[in-house]
């Protein structure tokens, strides 16, 4: 089993910044992947940001593009999200997950985000 704490979110004016962090406790060695996504209200759940821990590789929605940056730490086994030029339709629940294999089957309690215009 993995756990998944968020942490970092908050109210922020549009144009604002947070960091999310996501810190990951249990079996952590098995998480290859970690990643990002959020809900709106009344949307479905979407994809942000994804970290290959071996490779480095990352990956991000178009809507966040070249305002996000995700990171990791190995050593604390936690990663992060960097949010910039925030926007009101940035506001969401932010969950922190990790794949072991192909899924992302581990996921946090969430953090949310309001971005006020």
């Amino acid at each position: 089993q993995v756990q998944l704490v968020e942490s970092g979110g908050g109210l922020v004016q549009a144009g604002g910044s947070l960091r999310l962090s996501c810190a990951a406790s249990g079996r952590t060695f098995s998480s290859k992947v970690m990643g990002w996504f959020r809900r709106a209200p009344g949307k479905e759940r979407e994809f942000v940001s994804l970290i290959n821990w071996s490779s480095g590789t990352t990956n991000y929605a178009d809507s966040v593009k070249g305002r996000a940056t995700i990171s990791g730490d190995n050593a604390k086994n936690t990663v992060y999200l960097q949010m910039n030029s925030l926007k009101p339709e940035d506001t969401a629940v932010y969950y922190c997950a990790a794949a072991s294999s192909s899924i992302f089957n581990y996921w946090g309690q969430g953090t949310q985000v309001t971005v006020s215009s």
